[in-house]
């Protein structure tokens, strides 16, 4: 197992490099990056002004929306040509692309993320300071979703057709159909003031008076804050882990091992759970890390948004429409190395549930 895990570790610096690469290629060939937007603001500022050279404010403005081929916009023709090349220095972007990536590579390999263009703050502190909010909506949802969908999942199974099994299938589908931010506008509508009641608060993570609060207190405010979100996150994930179970526990239950214990005399608590569960879980093992980064990282976005909750989600959001490339890289390292590390402790947790699986053998 140890040779096992040091080749798969190996493995995790050249895939982490090819997917940087790749996504380093496709957002360079896309166009209105950090020059082009810093040259647009300019002209606009320009051609408010009544300043600009040569063109005129109807042709600044209009320069302000269309891309040359060369990636620049042509109101820069009317700035001054050592202007444009200060502010290409100034972004990193007077080097070509072949040097500018392998000088990233360099400094992401001491996880040094460099500065944001647009909040001119370390990469690595906005990623701090926003991600408490993200693992706050991760952490609960996640228990939650657990610890309802393999319940609901191995109850199902159990009772396969009867109205138990019809009837929650039923509310699976309509959870699985509606989107959380679906759910999280009619939530706001209903019960943070939008028309209705003003039950619960419609935005931030904690009050303004947090700080001032008796330790008790705090973890009310909190919990206080988070239900609606983390209710919504929870509406949109559990529906697929349920039938994941109930499927995995289906498959298994009709299987040889289960008949034969039973004909030992086994009680179906007994089957159920020192045979069956052993089995039917891995694959619900399996997608524990895909899980762990869609809710952390990925479905809290729209969340966080209408929530108005500052975590990763919404900085992701912002860096992609402002094209902050250090924050956009940064985070697109730590997410693929987190995952890629998350692949590898599933896979150690397979041998935890089920010591029979062998991966250095199979491999």
């Amino acid at each position: 197992m140890l040779n096992y895990l040091l080749r798969r570790l190996a493995l995790v610096i050249p895939t982490l490099f090819g997917i940087m690469l790749i996504n380093f290629i496709i957002v360079q060939a896309a166009p209105g990056g950090p020059v082009e937007q810093a040259i647009a603001r300019l002209q606009g500022q320009t051609s408010q002004n009544g300043t600009l050279g040569g063109g005129g404010s109807e042709a600044g403005s209009s320069a302000a929306s269309r891309a040359t081929s060369d990636a620049l916009y042509r109101g820069a023709q009317g700035l001054n040509p050592e202007l444009v090349a200060e502010i290409k220095k100034h972004y990193g972007f007077d080097q070509p692309p072949a040097r500018r990536f392998w000088i990233m590579i360099k400094h992401y390999a001491h996880f040094d993320f460099g500065t944001s263009f647009y909040k001119d703050e370390s990469v690595t502190r906005l990623m701090l300071d926003k991600m408490p909010v993200s693992i706050s909506l991760g952490l609960w949802s996640t228990l939650l979703i657990y610890l309802i969908s393999i319940p609901l999942g191995i109850r199902k199974a159990v009772r396969h057709g009867t109205p138990f099994d019809h009837w929650s299938s039923t509310l699976i589908i309509i959870g699985n159909a509606i989107p959380g931010f679906l759910f999280a506008i009619v939530l706001i509508v209903l019960f943070a003031g939008g028309s209705y009641w003003q039950w619960f608060p419609m935005q931030g993570l904690v009050s303004s008076h947090f700080a001032s609060l008796s330790p008790w207190h705090k973890v009310l405010d909190y919990l206080h804050h988070i239900i609606l979100p983390v209710f919504c996150m929870t509406i949109g994930g559990f529906a697929g882990l349920t039938m994941l179970t109930k499927n995995s526990f289906l498959d298994e239950i009709n299987k040889q091992y289960v008949l034969t214990a039973r004909s030992k005399g086994l009680s179906e608590h007994q089957v159920l759970y020192r045979h069956i569960f052993r089995n039917a879980m891995l694959i619900v093992i399996a997608g524990i890390p895909a899980t762990l980064l869609g809710v952390f990282f990925t479905s809290s976005l729209l969340i966080e948004v209408i929530f108005n909750l500052d975590g990763m989600g919404l900085l992701s959001f912002e860096s992609a429409v402002n094209r902050d490339y250090p924050v956009i890289f940064g985070m697109l390292f730590m997410f693929t190395l987190l995952g890629l590390l998350l692949k590898i402790i599933s896979d150690l947790t397979y041998t935890l549930v089920d010591p029979r699986i062998d991966f250095e053998n199979r491999s």
